[in-house]
């Protein structure tokens, strides 16, 4: 494609931030290859849009990987008046390929943009806004603006129904609204691609709204560590000190006003001390009950779903990692299960568990909204198993309460209480040296070990590098409950 053209997805980064436009045109080099979570997200979307396809039966899809063939054959095919996939439209020096092109009537088209989100964002909005402004430039008729979505409670039950598996909602009132003044916006990003020098455009709420910039890293690179954008839930405040000069957490002025646990981090930070209420921990180990079962699930969201009975995005538990302590000093024992085929594996997950989890003692999780979720789903799924399932979540105790609610603070959490950040502050034990070190990562290598073609070699380090990651929360548990006990001596 000419590199004079703006298209689609540069308008939308062109909206989002003058600067990274100007680098995706002169320095293409500094914009990173997606990782691999980002291009699963592109691959879960391209699945959608071929979902959505079915719901024109009689449409045709325009090979999209030539750009001038893309265009030669849609302007060829507008004439048939057919649903067309992937139409691509030059008007001047703007472009944009349609999800959907849908005839209506004798000479109006209605777009339908594809999206795998569960709902219409606001961003959506200037998506259709910047299509309808080049068709119609290029002299086609848009009569509506629809945006199909998915249906968040669509229940599968053998093939998947596009019909049921998506929302059209029209947006054609939205999308007029958001068009004022899009001429001078695309004017104005065309002064940008042809200035000489990059605008300086400062960091801001803007470099993750509505996406993340993959230009972060660099241009927040000059943050001293612990900055007041680590700030426990620093949001305003967090923008007000960088824009008033401050950076460094331990420079915020004592007459900026500050929350109990943004004073307490700020404190830490001054001292490089840990902040320990030792009447606070000892009263949360007080609720602790053996045998303790330290519990973590691992999950994997398909958009479409795999199995019959789940919905788009429902958590697949597909492992989990047990440390069981059956007294006071008693020695730990693991087990974990690891799910093995392209079945569901929620009956065999849910029947270990129910074995090795009995009927009393605290079951220890990090964040219970995400265990208590995924038992409810278990439950719900399989009725049999409703009455284990609430006991096992009344047993719950989550071991971010300590954590969040500031009992303990170590400068060296950043401001964050989630477990890949405390247990290395409190323990020194962390995830560094490990293949898989995030949840996110762990769907992927499961996914990609059990559905994708790998060699068997590969397949099994993935699985093994699967054991070593679910272990380590459950064993990382274990080692905060052991240093808390310690501390609060």
């Amino acid at each position: 494609m000419d590199s004079e053209i703006l298209s689609k997805s540069n308008y939308l980064n062109g909206l989002q931030c003058r600067k990274y436009l100007w680098v995706l045109f002169h320095e293409p080099e500094k914009v990173p290859e997606p990782d691999a979570i980002t291009q699963y997200r592109f691959d879960q979307g391209h699945l959608v849009g071929e979902l959505a396809k079915k719901l024109f039966p009689d449409g045709i899809d325009i090979p999209d990987e030539d750009f001038t063939d893309n265009l030669r054959q849609t302007k060829e095919l507008l004439e048939r008046r057919v649903p067309l996939f992937e139409a691509g439209i030059k008007a001047g020096e703007i472009y944009a390929r349609a999800d959907i092109l849908n005839p209506v009537g004798e000479n109006e088209w209605d777009i339908i943009e594809v999206k795998s989100s569960t709902s219409v964002k606001d961003e959506n909005y200037d998506d259709v806004s910047f299509q309808k402004f080049c068709y119609e430039k290029s002299g086609l008729n848009i009569r509506k603006s629809f945006l199909a979505y998915i249906n968040n409670e669509y229940v599968k039950h053998g093939d998947i129904d596009p019909e049921q598996f998506f929302i059209m909602e029209d947006i054609s009132d939205q999308v007029e609204e958001v068009s004022s003044g899009i001429e001078e916006r695309i004017g104005g990003m065309f002064d940008i691609i042809s200035a000489e020098r990059c605008p300086d455009i400062t960091i801001g709420k803007h470099c993750k709204d509505p996406y993340d910039c993959p230009l972060q890293q660099e241009c927040w690179g000059f943050l001293p560590e612990n900055s007041v954008f680590d700030l426990y839930r620093g949001g305003k405040k967090s923008l007000e000190l960088f824009e008033s000069g401050v950076l460094a957490i331990r420079n915020i002025p004592d007459c900026f006003k500050l929350t109990d646990k943004q004073q307490i981090q700020k404190e830490c930070e001054a001292n490089g001390d840990p902040y320990i209420d030792k009447e606070e921990i000892n009263r949360f180990l007080g609720t602790l009950k053996y045998p303790l079962y330290y519990l973590d699930f691992e999950t994997f969201s398909p958009v479409v779903p795999l199995f019959n009975g789940t919905k788009p995005y429902q958590k697949i538990p597909f492992q989990f990692s047990l440390h069981i302590v059956e007294k006071e000093k008693a020695k730990p024992r693991h087990y974990s299960f690891l799910a093995e085929g392209t079945e569901d594996p929620r009956p065999e997950l849910s029947s270990l568990l129910k074995k090795m989890l009995g009927r009393e003692g605290s079951i220890v999780v990090y964040n219970q909204a995400f265990e208590k979720g995924v038992l409810k789903e278990l439950a719900q799924a399989f009725p049999d198993s409703s009455d284990w399932a609430e006991n096992m979540s009344g047993r719950i105790v989550d071991l971010l309460i300590p954590f969040r609610s500031f009992h303990y603070y170590h400068p060296g959490q950043k401001g964050s209480a989630s477990i890949k950040m405390v247990l290395p502050a409190l323990t020194g034990k962390g995830y560094e040296e490990m293949d898989i070190s995030n949840g996110e990562d762990a769907s992927l290598a499961f996914l990609e070990a059990t559905y994708g073609d790998v060699p068997e070699e590969v397949r099994m380090k993935i699985r093994g590098d699967l054991e070593k990651y679910c272990g380590l929360d459950t064993e990382g548990m274990l080692k905060i409950i052991e240093q808390l006990r310690e501390i609060s001596r």
